[in-house]
């Protein structure tokens, strides 16, 4: 049964063959999936590697959660299922409603 990890932490130059590289030396590594950001074209810093076998990916968690890789120090853990995002709508500016102009209230002039 595959185990995805997440791989937090990471620097920006890490490509999916480097964490194949890293990963593989644990156990079999089935999927490496590297996000990028859409406006800079840059990873954006974290990855999920999934591993072939519930042992293989507790090996890679005990070796590397913590570990230096380049400059930093990697956050391994495994994947937590994705939070459903709230759909309710509304929101947006309000601003209290008044009355229109109308009559003040005074005595009307006739002249």
């Amino acid at each position: 049964m595959n185990t995805k990890l997440y791989v937090g932490n990471l620097a920006f130059t890490t490509s999916e063959g480097d964490l194949q590289d890293l990963f593989s030396a644990h156990g079999p590594v089935t999927e490496v999936h590297l996000p990028f950001d859409r406006e800079s074209g840059r990873p954006r810093g974290f990855a999920f590697v999934t591993m072939a076998t519930p042992e293989a990916a507790q090996a890679a968690i005990l070796a590397l959660n913590g570990t230096a890789v380049g400059e930093r120090t990697l956050t391994v853990n495994e994947a937590r299922p994705r939070e459903e995002r709230g759909g309710g709508g509304g929101g947006g500016f309000s601003r209290p409603r008044g009355g229109g102009g109308g009559d003040r209230g005074g005595k009307r002039r006739s002249y």
